[in-house]
């Protein structure tokens, strides 16, 4: 089965481009929803946190409180480093039982972190979502109702822009309007199929 990597900074439209690649029939394993399955009420990660971070990041119905560990976090790297470490191996198992599952032509997995974990293992091919940091800062503060300073902090967690860029095979320019994704996606999908039908020769 081949796996196309798709990732890219905060901001940079990944949804909307994988949303594009759904509706084509291709089936998306997302990182961020892998996170949220591990992180759900009654999952051991759960009780780690609450007993790690206490009961302030636990909302009332018993769900994560996600800005609140969020803004816990990106405030301390220590604490960062802390939530990976207990993080990752769960969502990289949840990651693999979802690609496993995948029927489609090819499968696209999508992460922030592809290519700053042992995410980027699993893909044969890598796509970046990329959009200038000014575009990131603006679309993620008017998204998430983050001030500046959040949004500033949660980019620099990430890879820098230009070393992202590097380790492309594909790049998908983002920095336009959504009306001009559904093109883009469908000339990557035709590329993506041919690729895959290669593969199983």
């Amino acid at each position: 089965m081949l796996v196309i990597g798709v990732t890219g900074g905060i901001g940079s439209g990944k949804s909307a481009v994988t949303d594009a690649f759904e509706a084509l029939g291709i089936t998306v394993v997302d990182a961020d929803l892998a996170a949220r399955v591990i992180m759900e009420p009654g999952r051991e990660a759960l009780e780690k946190v609450a007993e790690h971070f206490g009961r302030e990041v636990i909302l009332p119905d018993g769900q994560l409180d996600r800005a609140e560990l969020r803004r816990r976090v990106f405030a301390d790297p220590e604490q960062r480093r802390w939530l990976e470490a207990l993080t990752h191996p769960l969502i990289g198992e949840e990651i693999k039982a979802q690609l496993s599952a995948s029927t489609s032509t090819y499968t696209i997995l999508s992460s922030p972190l592809l290519l700053e974990t042992s995410q980027a293992q699993r893909a044969h091919k890598v796509l970046v979502i990329d959009v200038p940091e000014s575009v990131q800062l603006e679309r993620t503060m008017q998204r998430d109702a983050n001030d500046e300073a959040q949004v500033r902090r949660i980019m620099a967690a990430q890879m820098p822009r230009e070393q992202r860029l590097e380790k492309a095979d594909y790049v998908l320019d983002n920095s336009g309007s959504l009306a001009d994704i559904p093109e883009k996606v469908a000339n990557l999908h035709r590329e993506f199929t041919a690729l895959a039908n290669q593969r199983e020769r």
